[in-house]
């Protein structure tokens, strides 16, 4: 049975807490436009200072619910962040309305109580009131039946676009009726009722929400972002000098690792910096907020962010940057504050696995990194596999062997042996040496980037081993005849669960029917990639033993005119809490603009696939500009595939990275993907997984 707590014994807010924490509407005025909001009477008495305290979360512990809001002090009692973070500056509390008991609203403390259930199978079971079941069958019951007992949703305030909004679980199956019904008894408890909206999670509740009365206003996520300035994407701490700059300055830049940047686009590529700030949004999964995760630099978004007026008011000096999930904060340090703090944070040095020099045979894919024997591990399996092959041949190995589930090109590996080879034949390994030993080299960026391409260039026109040629020419003539051939790095810096190094080099193809020469071109210049300055400076930052590198290739046939790219994580990755299980995909319509590179001003489908929920539903939080609106890049069976193979990939590297190696932190694995058309021209494009390395973020 639920227990009231007595109004007397509540713990009060100190002071204004809830407006500091937030800043919610009451604090600073305002609700959705043209909406007024008046502060009610405290059900906890918001002035009171008995001793009550404020958790970290901001809600308070010794509160398990109320049955009513009546100032922002009640709100941010209860509130926490919600379980999905996908969007910035927001609060949120769970509300209960209990049909068996005549209709009687709880809006729990979802600091205490973070998921329904939690606070439903306390408070509400047994006694005068019926028996809460088990959590797989409260579930199954109370997201999906028509019967339920419980309507269940959350409240949530954004605080950058002001506005209160009733939200369902993006997989739940309430009907319109369902959804009035609670909007009208959250908006008659709650003074921020004239303000409160709808905002469907999924397009699923979006198609719903269409047939909802007119006295339910709905708001969608894109009217959300709109509305939103700041966008926090790798968050944490850097301390660095603030430079302003163009992305496409990028490339003559002379950046230091004690640079902070702030550009007016999201850049293909950056080197190691303490933080970023652009005017432009970013992907989760874009290519430099990988880069942000991998080096635990701040990373964030801001719209204007080039004209600022903080922000300029501090360019060119030693400033420190915060970046949190609801704001972010810069002020200018000393000289020695700076230097402590990059003493403090320079990364532990990397040594890299040595390698693996005795393996000659070009090998089909599947014998790279073959089963552990009995009482074995995945995760030993892989990293034998590395020092021959590297870190992407040896997972794409494992993916070979899942079964159909994961479709993936046929391929082989070419092991680490030949780059050696390469290297030692025509001395480079020798100019790497005399470079390392020059005073000017290692202290002038300039001079080091000139110098790392004049190394590159002669790379291009190197040598290849004849005999090596002799065994790639019948390989390919066995197994990929009239194909064009993809020449994929794979190193042992990259892909890896220690120094994932994402984009760190670069892949080239090459088609016989061109000529022999073309192949040839392809293999150096993917060999000549591990000398790139931004590929250096990273290595350098982590104190890796540049010598140390090796880079093994994985080779299949050239994806042509794909009709979709993509990436995708294998767990929430706004999902601190683990209690929101979904698949997260980011995709864009062919292969030009791609979804980790996007042009100026393009954005892709970018969603959150529920896919071990009934109805699989769906949570967009972005969509493509190359498509109609209204449109999807995959169709309905497209998504589905991804989504079972997602699954089969989770699972089998658990073994490695997951749960099922020990693993009681965060764990999702990062995934490329297409879709193309290849094995059935005019038919449906088909789904083909590229890749698969622990995801770097959250965990890790």
């Amino acid at each position: 049975m639920h227990r009231s707590t007595p109004l007397s014994s509540l713990f009060a807010m100190r002071g204004l807490v809830a407006c500091a924490l937030v800043g919610l509407a009451a604090c600073g005025g305002g609700g959705a436009k043209n909406d007024q909001i008046t502060e009610g009477v405290c059900q906890l008495g918001a002035g009171a200072t008995d001793g009550g305290s404020v958790n970290t979360d901001g809600g308070m512990s010794s509160v398990d619910d109320l049955r009513q809001i009546g100032c922002t002090g009640d709100f941010q009692a209860l509130a926490s962040l919600p379980l999905d973070v996908t969007l910035p500056g927001a609060r949120s509390t769970k509300v209960v309305l209990d049909q068996s008991d005549a209709d009687a609203l709880y809006f729990q403390n979802s600091v205490l109580y973070q998921i329904h259930y939690q606070f439903a199978s306390t408070h509400l079971s047994g006694g005068p009131l019926p028996i809460v079941p088990t959590l797989s069958e409260f579930n199954a019951s109370q997201y999906y039946k028509p019967d339920r007992r419980f309507l269940l949703g959350a409240v949530t305030y954004y605080e950058q676009p002001k506005v209160w909004a009733l939200e369902l679980a993006p997989y739940d199956t309430a009907s319109v009726e369902m959804i009035a019904k609670l909007f009208d008894a959250v908006k008659a408890h709650a003074f921020f009722g004239t303000a409160l909206r709808f905002h469907p999670t999924s397009e699923s509740l979006q198609a719903v929400a269409k047939g909802l009365p007119s006295r339910v206003p709905v708001i969608t996520t894109d009217d959300l972002y709109a509305k939103i300035d700041y966008q926090p994407l790798t968050l944490g701490t850097g301390v660095g000098r603030l430079r302003f700059l163009k992305a496409a300055e990028l490339d003559s830049a002379d950046l230091s690792y004690q640079d902070l940047v702030v550009l007016d686009q999201a850049p293909n590529d950056i080197s190691v910096v303490q933080g970023l700030i652009t005017e432009t949004f970013q992907t989760p999964l874009s290519h430099v907020n990988v880069l942000s995760q991998n080096r635990h630099t701040p990373n964030m978004g801001l719209r204007k962010a080039t004209t600022n007026a903080t922000l300029k008011a501090l360019e060119g000096k030693l400033v420190q940057l915060t970046v949190d999930s609801s704001a972010w904060s810069v002020h200018e340090v000393t000289e020695s504050e700076a230097q402590t703090f990059w003493a403090a944070h320079k990364p532990t040095p990397v040594v890299l696995p040595t390698l693996n020099l005795a393996v000659k045979d070009l090998l089909d894919i599947e014998a790279v990194t073959p089963d552990p024997p009995a009482g074995g591990k995945l995760r030993d399996a892989i990293k034998t596999a590395v020092l021959a092959f590297g870190g992407k041949a040896a997972q794409y190995s494992i993916l070979a062997r899942i079964g159909e589930a994961v479709p993936i090109k046929k391929a082989f590996g070419i092991p680490v042996y030949y780059y050696d080879q390469f290297m030692r034949q025509n001395g480079f390994y020798d100019q790497i040496d005399a470079l390392l030993a020059d005073s000017t080299f290692l202290t002038n960026p300039t001079n080091r980037e000139a110098k790392l391409a004049l190394m590159r260039s002669s790379m291009l026109k190197a040598t290849i081993d004849a005999d090596f040629q002799t065994l790639l020419k019948a390989k390919l003539a066995a197994d990929y005849p009239n194909h064009a051939m993809r020449f994929r790095t794979s190193t042992n810096s990259e892909d890896l669960d220690g120094f994932p190094c994402a984009g760190c080099y670069e892949s080239h193809t090459g088609d016989p029917a061109k000529g022999w020469d073309d192949v040839l071109d392809a293999i150096r210049e993917t060999y000549a990639s591990a000398w790139l300055f931004r590929t250096f400076e990273e290595r350098s930052y982590y104190g890796i033993d540049h010598k140390s590198v090796g880079m093994a290739l994985l080779v299949h046939t050239n994806f042509e005119d794909e009709e979709a790219n993509g990436v995708a994580v294998t767990s929430n990755p706004f999902d601190a809490s683990g209690l929101d299980p979904a698949f997260y995909v980011n995709v864009q319509k062919g292969g030009d603009a791609e979804v980790v590179h996007p042009p100026p001003g393009v954005s892709s489908d970018e969603f959150l696939y529920y896919f071990g929920e009934p109805n699989q539903p769906i949570s967009f939080i972005s969509h493509s500009s190359l498509i109609p609106a209204g449109t999807s890049v995959l169709t309905t069976t497209q998504t589905h595939q991804l989504g079972v193979a997602l699954d089969a990939i989770h699972q089998r590297f658990s073994a490695a990275y997951g749960p099922a190696s020990g693993n009681t932190g965060f764990y999702a694995m990062d995934i490329e993907l297409k879709f193309d058309d290849e094995a059935a021209p005019g038919q449906p494009a088909t789904l083909y997984i590229k890749q698969a390395r622990p995801y770097p973020g959250r965990g890790q």
